[in-house]
């Protein structure tokens, strides 16, 4: 086999090396260790929130299921939210937050497209919701104490605005005074104040707990082995990931599947998905217990951050305060949380495994796009820092390929002397690669460097919200979505619609960056002459082709890359090879694959058919 064509083959083998040896040397972590402390459930209503807190009562119950979304939110009286960029209410029952709608995104590109509801109320469809209330103790009932259906009385406010907080109230008639305060920011973080006054003649004790409760697995998961979904967590610097299909797996706990953390100090919990998400955000300097569990009767997926207990004696107030975000994951909001003290935050997004590749090149990415203002050019920028980086790499890799293609005529003559005595072959081309200094294997580098770098940059394009909807020219809209143009209707000019992103049709009709993609690809391969074994020749031969169609359905942000790569690798190589004194004959090596495949045609066309004397 030619050298020169082995370093594509022995690159992918590396690559896979080095990929297996990461992932041997440094597993995905363990989820922690649960610890499992008693605790009793009662039955609830088939479509309850069940709300296991630190005493395990049950007190959920939820409002009758709705026919609409709109009805759901009439069965009981509401707190609007307003501000730039929430709309949405709080309903008095539960004090629930569970009707809230991000104005800054849309479910599609087009201009009238609904914005994004993230939280919805308990009988619609993807009911998903949070809500607050403390578990009975010592000295008090469970009925006592302010629960999932508890119907709140407002006191102050008449709309949560990032200005004007609101508050409510409840009174047990026991003695205790349950308060409520709800303040938000100008982003995406609610904060809850939990008060209780004691005006009873005995002390009572009970701790205060959060809840975010989601009806089932989310009807727009997209069940993608790259991206995570479900449970997300933080336990003093530990990252959890619980994803949606593996919830009712968990060990149970008391017969529910469940995982149980103790002693949190800088921790949080929720649930995220592609691109919003939520999570309970306890105080740090209190060690709480964070759970998720799932509540198969319901299908219900629960996750909770219990604080430690309250003793509230005769004649005083216990107040509490925790936070909660809803929204966007948006780098630069949560880097500004986290600075605030949210510890890890910006771990939230899924950076995976490859995290040290993704999150520079992250970084870099979105400073761009600041600065050049189109998405597109700022991925054509990102390119041309990697190639710039990898630079070095690149010139010897060429610089070798160069000289390798001044020793064919000797390597010729090699294989010609040694005739079928491999091993006088091997020890030849080794004195004559030592002598000329020149390293077979050099040409790997580069592409051992670049694979590692793809799959960080694919899964940047695919998980970050920043290329959502990120536009880059005409009909390139969303650079996190596959090419919308296609042969079929001829890239728009005639009158018919393209295929349904990622059907079958799509498929086979690509659109014009796949097919940039494989253009591409077959010139950069014909800077060298092709391989002189048949079986080389025709894998190289449908690479290009082969690539242009298992792209064609990837987001076209990263086609777009690929492309560029593609193209400056090609200029960077034809410009060294050249100052090496090796021209490269691009379109006699074009033209010779050409004649290699009319001769064989017309070989075949002279050959006597089978059976015929």
């Amino acid at each position: 086999m030619d050298d020169q064509n082995k370093n594509l083959i022995i690159a992918t083998v590396l690559s896979f090396i080095v990929i297996l040896g990461w992932f041997v040397m440094f597993p995905p972590p363990e989820t922690a260790p649960t610890v499992d402390q008693p605790t009793s459930t009662t039955a609830a209503d088939a479509t309850a929130p069940i709300a296991t807190v630190p005493t395990g009562t049950d007190t959920a119950t939820s409002p009758n299921p709705a026919e609409t979304r709109a009805d759901a939110l009439e069965q009981a009286p509401r707190i609007p939210v307003e501000t730039g960029r929430l709309t949405g209410s709080i309903s008095l029952l539960g004090g629930r937050v569970d009707d809230l709608m991000l104005k800054d995104y849309r479910t599609t590109i087009d201009d009238d497209a609904p914005i994004v509801t993230l939280l919805s109320p308990a009988g619609t469809e993807d009911a998903y919701y949070a809500l607050y209330g403390w578990a009975a103790g010592a000295g008090i009932a469970p009925e006592q104490v302010p629960g999932p259906n508890t119907l709140w009385s407002l006191i102050e406010g008449e709309t949560l605005t990032v200005d004007t907080p609101v508050a409510m109230a409840w009174d047990n008639g026991a003695g205790q005074i349950f308060s409520r305060v709800i303040s938000i920011d100008e982003n995406y973080m609610f904060n809850i104040e939990q008060s209780v006054e004691n005006t009873s003649e005995t002390s009572v004790t009970m701790a205060p707990y959060g809840i975010i409760a989601r009806h089932g697995i989310p009807s727009d998961a997209q069940n993608f082995f790259i991206l995570h979904e479900g449970m997300v967590a933080m336990n003093n610097g530990e990252l959890l990931e619980t994803g949606w299909d593996d919830i009712p797996d968990l060990d149970p706990i008391n017969g529910v599947p469940s995982e149980r953390i103790d002693g949190v100090t800088n921790g949080w919990i929720g649930f995220t998905g592609h691109y919003f998400m939520t999570n309970l955000i306890p105080d740090p300097a209190q060690a709480s217990r964070l759970t998720v569990k799932y509540l198969p009767n319901t299908e219900i997926f629960q996750t909770e951050a219990v604080l430690p207990t309250q003793t509230i004696a005769s004649g005083t107030t216990a107040t509490v305060t925790t936070q909660l975000f809803a929204g966007a994951k948006e780098w630069e909001i949560l880097r500004e949380y986290e600075a605030k003290g949210v510890y890890k935050f910006i771990d939230s997004i899924d950076w995976g495994w490859f995290f040290f590749l993704t999150k520079p090149i992250f970084w870099v990415l979105h400073h761009l796009n600041l600065l050049i203002g189109n998405m597109g050019i700022a991925i054509i920028g990102l390119t041309l820092l990697i190639k710039a980086l990898l630079f070095p790499l690149a010139y010897k890799s060429y610089v070798s390929m160069a000289k390798m293609k001044e020793l064919q005529p000797q390597m010729e003559k090699l294989k010609k002397d040694a005739g079928e005595d491999r091993q006088k072959l091997q020890q030849g081309m080794m004195e004559l690669y030592k002598r000329e200094k020149v390293n077979p294997a050099a040409g790997c580098l580069p592409i051992v460097m670049q694979i590692p770098i793809f799959f960080s940059l694919y899964k940047v394009i695919f998980v970050t919200l920043e290329l959502r909807h990120a536009p880059f020219f005409g009909p390139f809209q969303d650079l996190s979505a596959p090419d919308p143009t296609s042969i079929f209707n001829f890239y728009g000019l005639l009158p018919w619609a393209s295929p349904d992103a990622g059907s079958v049709m799509a498929l086979v009709f690509i659109g014009i960056l796949p097919l940039l993609l494989g253009i591409s690809m077959f010139l950069q391969q014909k800077l060298n002459p092709a391989p002189t074994d048949p079986t080389q020749q025709m894998i190289f031969a449908w690479m290009p082709w082969v690539f242009m169609f298992m792209l064609g359905g990837f987001a076209s942000g990263l086609v777009v890359y690929w492309i560029a790569n593609n193209t400056i690798t090609f200029t960077q190589q034809y410009l060294i090879m050249r100052s090496q004194g090796y021209k490269p004959d691009l379109l006699g090596n074009i033209t010779s694959g050409l004649k290699r495949k009319n001769k064989a045609a017309a070989n075949d066309s002279k050959a006597p058919s089978k059976g015929k004397k």
